[in-house]
């Protein structure tokens, strides 16, 4: 197997608003959409992100069509977490847990998207 690319979806009410603010916040770019459907790109990501509408027909499988990404969250490993922390803070960013340090060595803080999807910032230490 070769794999050329790889992507992570998360059903979310509001796409747009999740995309706006990966884009605003996090240097993401729309790479395409459609209704009820966003994928973002980054270059450095590894992988893109696509963000679905909640109960869209075209999900399978249909029973787990109406999950919002309870329980998720989406990590980036950065150079510098006290200044990404202090950018995003200043941009009023919504920080839910604030810079900690864990005894193996993962600094991280993270962020609330409009949808309720967790973004973790890592730094390795």
């Amino acid at each position: 197997m070769k794999i050329t690319a790889s992507a992570i979806s998360l059903n979310v009410p509001d796409p747009q608003a999740s995309a706006k603010f990966l884009i605003d916040h996090f240097g993401f770019a729309e790479e395409m959409s459609s209704d009820g459907f966003v994928s973002l790109g980054r270059p450095d990501a590894g992988f893109n992100i696509i963000y679905l509408r909640t109960g869209l027909s075209t999900f399978k499988p249909e029973r787990i069509a109406s999950n919002a990404g309870q329980g998720l969250l989406v990590a980036f490993v950065v150079e510098d977490i006290d200044s990404e922390y202090e950018r995003v803070r200043g941009e009023g960013v919504q920080i839910i847990t604030p810079i900690e340090t864990e005894p193996w060595g993962e600094r991280y803080f993270q962020a609330l998207d409009p949808n309720g999807i967790v973004i973790q910032l890592v730094q390795w230490v």
